[in-house]
């Protein structure tokens, strides 16, 4: 079979790949930051994925691997070294019995004139990021064309192209390590070997097929196991296309596919030939206790009360909703919350879950009666606000006395012990420092209103307390919009220290005129005034 057959039929349907960033995963290199070192904030503004052991925070971004052990005083970047290179991280998972790190990587490839997500597989470490081992992209040969489960010989299309073949996610029980992907499925692997041996093989992962709901190695069953329909296999399965993943302890795991949610429970079966006993949890039209749509793009687990939550999308029944569901018993019923949310991934602490979504962090302490938002996130020191209301993850510390969130304008940082939501936040917002006096930038650059929220100008005030005005001009210079008007920006507003006089100082354009409204599609230019200093341009490409 040619790799080419296998990546002109692994499309994402129409309606859905534009939407979809499970665990918020999204691929933009908006900001150079290079090397290894000690830095002020992660190395990237797009924050896809946080994981929290001890004191030290991981995030994942779209410009490699992040972590701070001192609370955000200081990161170290994992990016553009021998390890990372470019790669974007998606996910994060950590084993506290091996003390391992995970972490999927991915980037853009072109193909046939067009740009294509393609994973890289997984780099792991053992010693706190000191070294790293390089995990290949699962992938199979082309002669992989059938898997055995119980008796049945099952046929499957073998995947052997990294093309959208990236871990969306990655689950731990006991000694196994699982990975979910929209061309690869689920798949295993030992993680004491794969730590010995990086390239060993790992294993496809029988799930039901879309006709059924439950499947035994003891069933006898005749199917293919194949994401898409095409010439190996006339079927198309959407429950092989896996985002989402949660474990429960060593014994349970919940998968999420683009066909609903899938759980075995290892504890209460024997495995046959290492094949495990799975059901599967649908939305159904007939029954208010189905999760709300059959696209599932993120999962966690509340283990303080024993609750699963979904982050359940509408698939390909119009019946369907956008929403949370969640089930205390196991996925024998599910409730639905947030209906018309989009929710990405959960954060979970003793009694409170906070949801990820388009809309901003919803909180509830009441499993959904109850939600609420906070108040515009402004860094309490600088003055600066996030500027979006899309968020991507979340974590916790142990102690629950920090929230870490991130979006994809930034990372805040929020003392947990805070009464609600409070209002003491930090924000930490990553873009080069400014060489000169008079040098400006704006990013992300091109900029959507409706994707980014607020595109930042970056400027310099010569490290004093000046008076300034920012105004926006279209292509022909005409104007469009004054941003800020002999306002005092230095100490406020300011991100980087001074240095020769140059400081940085960040304001934001929301991509509105005068009269509020999105402008069209274009260039745009922009006029920055310091005090009685020349005056400063910078150019914006608005695209939708």
């Amino acid at each position: 079979m040619k790799k080419i057959l296998i990546l002109l039929c692994l499309s994402i349907p129409i309606g859905l790949f534009g939407q979809l960033r499970p665990n918020g995963y999204k691929l933009e290199n908006e900001l150079p930051c290079l090397g290894k070192g000690a830095y002020d904030t992660p190395s990237s503004n797009t924050i896809n994925d946080i994981v929290i052991v001890g004191d030290t925070v991981w995030v994942a971004t779209s410009n490699g691997l992040s972590m701070t052990v001192d609370k955000g005083q200081s990161w170290t970047r994992f990016y553009q070294d021998a390890v990372f290179g470019t790669e974007s991280v998606v996910s994060l998972a950590y084993d506290k019995k091996t003390h391992s790190l995970w972490a999927s990587t991915a980037h853009n490839t072109d193909q046939n004139g067009s740009s294509y997500p393609e994973g890289s597989g997984l780099r792991v470490t053992t010693n706190g990021g000191v070294t790293w081992l390089v995990v290949p992209q699962s992938l199979d040969n082309d002669n992989d064309i059938t898997e055995q489960y119980g008796a049945n010989s099952l046929r499957a299309l073998p995947v052997t192209t990294k093309i959208q073949n990236i871990t969306y996610d990655i689950a731990i029980t006991g000694n196994t390590i699982w990975t979910a992907s929209f061309a690869g499925g689920l798949r295993k692997n030992k993680i004491d070997s794969l730590l010995v041996d990086p390239k060993r093989s790992w294993k496809r992962v029988v799930l039901p097929p879309d006709n059924r709901t439950k499947i035994s190695p003891t069933d006898q069953l005749d199917f293919c196991l194949s994401p898409v329909a095409g010439k190996f296999c006339s079927e198309s399965n959407l429950n092989y296309r896996l985002f989402s993943l949660t474990a429960v302890g060593d014994t349970v795991l919940y998968a999420g596919s683009a066909a609903g949610i899938n759980k075995t429970s290892m504890a209460k079966q024997a495995e046959i030939n290492n094949d495990l006993v799975w059901e599967r949890f649908q939305f159904q039209q007939s029954s208010n206790n189905s999760i709300s749509g059959n696209f599932v793009v993120g999962l966690d687990y509340n283990a303080s009360s024993n609750t699963v939550w979904a982050a359940t999308w509408r698939a390909n029944d119009t019946s369907e909703n956008t929403g949370v569901s969640f089930s205390q018993n196991g996925g024998a019923s599910w409730n639905r919350v947030l209906t018309d949310e989009k929710v990405h991934a959960f954060a979970n602490c003793r009694n409170l879950t906070i949801a990820l979504a388009d809309n901003g962090p919803f909180r509830t302490y009441d499993f959904g009666n109850t939600w609420s938002l906070p108040a515009l996130i402004v860094d309490s020191k600088t003055g600066l606000k996030l500027g979006t209301k899309i968020f991507y993850s979340g974590a916790f510390t142990a102690k629950a006395d920090s929230l870490w969130l991130g979006s994809g304008n930034g990372l805040v940082v929020q003392d947990g012990n805070q009464p609600g939501w409070g209002s003491s936040w930090k924000l930490f917002a990553s873009s080069p420092k400014l060489t000169s006096r008079s040098e400006t930038y704006a990013f992300p650059n091109p900029f959507s209103p409706k994707l980014d929220g607020v595109i930042k100008i970056k400027y310099s005030t010569n490290g004093a307390n000046e008076q300034v005005t920012i105004r926006i001009f279209n292509f022909g210079m005409k104007y469009i919009r004054t941003v800020v008007q002999n306002a005092t920006r230095g100490s406020v507003h300011q991100v980087d220290g001074q240095s020769n006089g140059v400081n940085g100082v960040i304001d934001y354009w929301d991509g509105k005129d005068d009269s509020g409204n999105i402008v069209p599609n274009g260039v745009y230019f922009y006029r920055v005034d310091v005090g009685s200093q020349e005056p400063s341009f910078g150019k914006i490409m608005v695209l939708q």
